[in-house]
């Protein structure tokens, strides 16, 4: 075969190769321009959260009982309030998982949305 075939078939190989690296370059530049537009998103919706976080699912200004009361109260009634507050607790949760499940838009558990 004549050298000028040689010479051909290297810069198509070449111009192949610089085709390649140039797709996959604009595919990774695009993929990571989504990926950035995607925390600037999540940024902006997140930056909405108020700074007071909640550290008890009980409100503040529900009627508490004076401290040391329970050495005083029957059993019965101390298995009561923690029932109560137990089941209190459970529903507040219940409806923190189906608010944030509707917000991200993912199918509700039937047991959530009290399907029965």
């Amino acid at each position: 075969m004549p050298w000028w075939f040689w010479i051909l078939l290297w810069i198509a190989l070449i111009a192949l190769s610089l085709l390649l690296h140039v797709t996959l370059g604009f595919r990774l530049f695009r993929k990571f321009m989504a990926t950035v537009r995607e925390l600037g998103e999540a940024g902006k919706r997140f930056s909405n959260i108020s700074p007071t976080t909640e550290t008890s699912d009980v409100d503040a200004t529900s009627e508490r009982s004076v401290p040391g009361s329970a050495v005083f109260a029957s059993p019965e009634q101390m298995r009561h309030d923690y029932l109560t507050a137990k089941a209190f607790r459970q529903e507040v949760r219940r409806q923190r998982r189906v608010q944030r499940k509707a917000e991200r838009g993912q199918p509700q558990s039937l047991h959530d949305i009290e399907f029965r």
